[in-house]
């Protein structure tokens, strides 16, 4: 078995004793030349920094902040909150689930067993958490980011992985790469107690202070005190050595060093991660040339529900003004005044012999004419069509709409948009198993033991690891050495559970072709034809059944 030193490295760093160095390829030098590539790189981040934050106001239903002329007493509507709620919940609808498939024969084993495995581990993370806060971060700035690493201290300092739910204010890229896997450097900087790293790491004692990097926040309503924290930077980056492009990894805080892959003779010729990939996912909404981030919903709404607040404010204000009456009073007429305001009082007194018309006269105000009226409810119609939230996507109908399978073939055609969101989400869960399945191959050394819940409801105990993903022994053909074959698998995302608008159109697929007799036995053969021209779920099974 080989040497895991990648399992203990946090234990010795927190003693002092950092790593087992034997060259010494990354310097203050190295550091400080990285700084300045972190500042380069916020930067080029910043006008997007600016929009997430302002998104999150919008969210929150805050934006009358953000937008000028604003006196503090205007009143903000939920379409847009209600739409971005809508869209969580079909993402939740359509929770993933990962099906691992071999390319050969021989791996057909290991990839049942994979799938399985895959799924306890994502389990084990408190995934569906992370899958939801993830999804809200990405219907809000357009960009959800999953971090997925090997912690050494996991399962009583065996190992295991560990997904996270990143902040896109903490992560830097290069400007203008669309894939950040072809960006040279990537950053991720975390505040830290300034009292935890000491206890982490005693040689940053008497080397801390406010922290020297500069990280954009949100607007919180609590104040957030940040003086005595520090930035401690996770830099990635990318480096050809021997020909092979290898992944390293550098830790550091206010310009000291932490650890370094390059400075460790295990990690300096491959890498601190043998998949040489950033351990980061990018789940992008709706893509922007040059960027590996794109725009959310709210970018899309925010324009619409300006306008419908303004409007909305408007038609109050001029109810108000209707419901609470106003009058010019002539001073010479000499009404009391107090007496006339107080409506519970049954006499007002007047002084002098005359009261005419004009002593007390009314203040009229006009109502809204129902045009402005109008052009409130289109600009609600087109924030919901916008975003594709129309009625009959939360479960309403237009009327005269009754039939059941009407309202079916409403809703499944009205959530298409619903189904392209989710795909994309769902090829960040297919990269996401991707990089799970090499940390498995890299770092599975020792037997796990994990409970495996069968197809009939059992339960079953089962010891893996790695050795069903190494690399086959080396071949000898006609005295040509060949590399041994690398088991590969292709991973295939599908929703755990189906979600209730596909559901109704199945149930009313099912009633149909009963009612058209295809499960009569005597038209077994005509109902199968016809069947093979179809495509639903579940045809396969339909299929064996009819057979």
């Amino acid at each position: 078995m080989k040497e895991n030193k990648k399992i203990n490295y946090n234990k010795e760093i927190s003693d002092g004793s950092l790593y087992n160095q034997t060259i010494n390829t990354i310097t203050k030098d190295e550091i400080d030349k990285a700084l300045e590539i972190l500042n380069k790189y916020k930067e080029g981040k910043k006008n997007f920094e600016a929009r997430i934050i302002d998104n999150e106001q919008w969210f929150k239903m805050r934006h009358w902040e953000q937008m000028r002329n604003s006196t503090g007493d205007e009143f903000a509507s939920a379409w847009l909150f209600n739409s971005i709620a809508n869209k969580h919940a079909d993402a939740m609808d359509n929770y993933p689930r990962v099906n691992c498939l071999p390319r050969e024969v021989s791996d057909k084993e290991t990839a049942n067993i994979l799938t399985e495995i895959l799924s306890v581990v994502f389990e084990r993370n408190d995934f569906e958490k992370i899958y939801s806060d993830t999804w809200w971060y990405k219907l809000k700035a357009g960009t959800g980011v999953y971090g997925i690493f090997w912690n050494p201290k996991k399962q009583n300092g065996l190992g295991d992985i560990e997904i996270k739910q990143l902040n896109l204010l903490n992560i830097f890229w290069e400007p203008g790469v669309r894939d950040i896997q072809k960006s040279k450097n990537m950053f991720y900087v975390e505040l830290t107690d300034n009292d935890v790293l000491i206890s982490m790491y005693p040689q940053l004692k008497g080397k801390l202070g406010t922290s020297t990097i500069e990280v954009s926040k949100y607007i919180y309503d609590d104040s957030v005190d940040t003086a005595n924290k520090s930035a401690v930077v996770d830099w990635y980056y990318k480096k050809f050595i021997n020909g092979t492009e290898a992944l390293h990894y550098c830790k550091f805080c206010n310009g000291e060093i932490l650890y370094a892959s390059e400075n460790d003779d295990i990690y300096y010729e491959k890498g601190f991660y043998s998949h040489g990939q950033y351990p980061f996912v990018f789940d992008t909404l709706f893509v922007e040339e040059g960027t590996p981030c794109g725009f959310g919903y709210i970018d899309i709404m925010k324009d619409a529900q300006k306008q419908i607040d303004i409007l909305n404010n408007a038609l109050i204000k001029n109810a108000v003004m209707g419901t609470n009456k106003r009058y010019f009073i002539n001073s010479s007429g000499a009404v009391n005044e107090e007496e006339f305001a107080d409506w519970s009082n049954s006499f007002v007194h007047v002084n002098g012999s005359n009261l005419g018309d004009d002593s007390i006269r009314e203040i009229k105000s006009n109502p809204v004419p129902e045009i402005y009226l109008g052009i409130l409810n289109s600009k609600i119609d087109e924030l919901k069509e916008t975003s594709g939230n129309r009625d009959f996507s939360q479960g309403g109908v237009s009327s005269g709409v009754t039939a059941a399978s009407a309202i079916a073939a409403l809703q499944e055609a009205g959530s298409k948009l619903t189904r392209d969101m989710v795909k994309g989400g769902f090829r960040a869960f297919c990269e996401l198993n991707k990089l799970a399945i090499e940390l498995i191959r890299e770092f599975y050394d020792e037997p796990r033991f994990f409970r495996i819940v069968l197809p009939n409801g059992n339960e079953e105990f089962i010891s893996y690891d790695n050795s069903g993903l190494m690399n086959e022994k080396e071949s000898n053909i006609f005295g040509v050495a060949i590399d041994g074959r690398k088991p590969v698998f292709d991973i295939k995302v599908s929703s755990e559970k189906s979600s209730p608008f596909t559901k109704i159109s199945q149930n009313e697929l099912a009633l149909q072709l009963y009612n058209a007799g295809m499960f009569n036995p005597e038209y077994r053969e005509q109902a199968i034809f016809a069947i093979n021209m179809m495509d639903f779920e579940g045809k396969s099974e339909v299929l064996n059944r009819l057979r």
